[in-house]
C-alpha cells in the first residue's frame, strides 16, 4: 500500500476474535488496534468472523483488512487465502508464510535447511518410545502443540515419567505434538516492522517459564529494554531474526522468539506472524523504545498491507 494518509486508505476492517483457543487475546488485540486507527482518523470498524464468517466480511466490502486474529483460522494462512480470493489487501504475511509460521515443526525444518540454529526436536505420538525421546533430546525438554500459540498446551518436562502426561496435555490442543530440546538460558524476542528490526526485549519470568499467565495476566514478568546485550551481539541477533523471518517468507510485521544459551549462542524457537497487540504485548513495547507510539505503530502496520496476488 505504501505510506498513505489515514483518510485515503478507505474502510478498514479490523478482523479479530474468531474461534481459536487464542480468541480472548485476539479480542483484546483487535480492540486496541481498532481504537488506535480511529484515533488516527481512519474509517475503521471491527469484525468478528465468528458472527457471520467470510460472507459477512465480504458484504462489508472493506478496502483493507487489518488482521488481528491470533491462532488457527486467522494466523495460519486460511484467512489470508480467503482475502486473496476476495481481492482484499491485508496486513501481515501471505498464505505461505502464515501457514509455515503457524506450524512450529515445519518452520524449524525450513530454518535447519538454510542453516539457521534451532533446537533439535522430534514429533510425538501416543505410541512413542518415551525413553528414546529422552535419550535423544535430554532433560529437561519441552513439549508443545505444533499449531498453537500463546504457549497453550506447553509443558516443561523434567523427568521421563512426566513426558507421556505432557504429550496428552498438548494433544488436547492439537493432533500434532512435538518435543524440543530445552535451551537453558535467557529468552529474547525481536519484532520486525517492514524493513526495520525493532530493539530486542529480554523476557524474565520469576517462575522461569514464559507461559500464558506470564504473558497475559501476571504483573511480575519483567521486560528488559534495552535487553542488556552488548551492541554487537544485539546486532547479530537482529540479523538472525530478520533472516529467520525472511526464510519463511514473512512480510509486513512479525516477531521472532529466541533463546541464548550459557555459551552465548542464539537458538530460534518460533515466529509469530500476527503478534499480540495487548497492553502486555511485546511489539508495542519494542516500538515504544524505538520512539514509535502505539497509534503510529498501528498505522505503520496498516501501511505495510500488500495487494493480493489476484489484484
Amino acid at each position: 500500500m505504501g505510506q498513505a494518509s489515514p483518510q485515503s486508505v478507505g474502510k478498514v476492517a479490523v478482523v479479530y476474535g474468531g474461534n481459536s483457543a487464542e480468541r480472548e487475546v485476539s479480542l483484546k488485540s483487535g480492540a486496541a488496534v481498532l481504537e488506535a486507527l480511529q484515533r488516527k482518523g481512519v474509517d475503521a470498524y471491527g469484525y468478528d468472523p465468528r458472527d457471520n464468517g467470510l460472507v459477512g466480511l465480504a458484504q462489508l466490502a472493506p478496502s483493507t483488512v487489518f488482521v488481528a486474529l491470533h491462532g488457527r483460522g486467522g494466523e495460519d494462512g486460511t484467512l489470508q487465502g480467503a482475502l486473496e480470493l476476495l481481492d482484499i489487501p491485508y496486513t501481515g504475511s501471505g498464505v505461505l508464510a502464515s501457514a509455515l509460521g503457524m506450524d512450529k515443526q515445519r518452520t524449524k525444518q525450513v530454518w535447519s535447511a538454510v542453516g539457521l540454529p534451532t533446537p533439535e526436536s522430534v514429533m510425538l505420538a501416543a505410541s512413542a518410545d518415551w525413553s528414546a525421546v529422552v535419550a535423544q533430546l535430554g532433560l529437561p525438554l519441552i513439549v508443545k502443540p505444533v499449531h498453537e500459540g500463546s504457549t497453550l498446551g506447553i509443558s516443561i518436562v523434567k523427568s521421563q515419567a512426566a513426558l507421556e502426561a505432557a504429550y496428552h496435555e498438548a494433544s488436547q490442543f492439537d493432533a500434532r505434538v512435538m518435543a524440543e530440546r530445552f535451551v537453558v538460558g535467557e529468552e529474547y524476542t525481536v519484532a520486525l516492522l517492514g524493513d526495520q528490526v525493532l530493539p530486542a526485549i529480554r523476557v524474565e519470568v520469576p517462575g522461569g517459564f514464559y507461559d500464558y499467565e506470564a504473558k497475559y495476566i501476571a504483573n511480575t514478568t519483567q521486560y528488559h529494554l534495552p535487553c542488556g546485550l552488548p551492541s554487537e551481539q544485539e546486532a547479530a541477533l537482529a540479523v538472525l531474526c530478520q533472516q529467520a523471518f525472511m526464510a519463511i517468507g514473512g512480510e509486513g510485521w512479525g516477531r521472532v522468539d529466541v533463546m541464548r544459551d550459557s555459551e552465548g549462542r542464539f537458538w530460534l524457537l518460533e515466529v509469530n506472524t500476527v503478534p499480540g497487540m495487548t497492553d502486555h504485548s511485546l511489539v508495542p513495547q519494542a516500538a515504544a523504545h524505538a520512539g514509535i507510539a502505539f497509534d503510529d505503530l498501528v498505522l505503520q502496520i496498516l501501511n505495510t498491507a500488500s495487494e493480493p496476488f489476484t489484484a
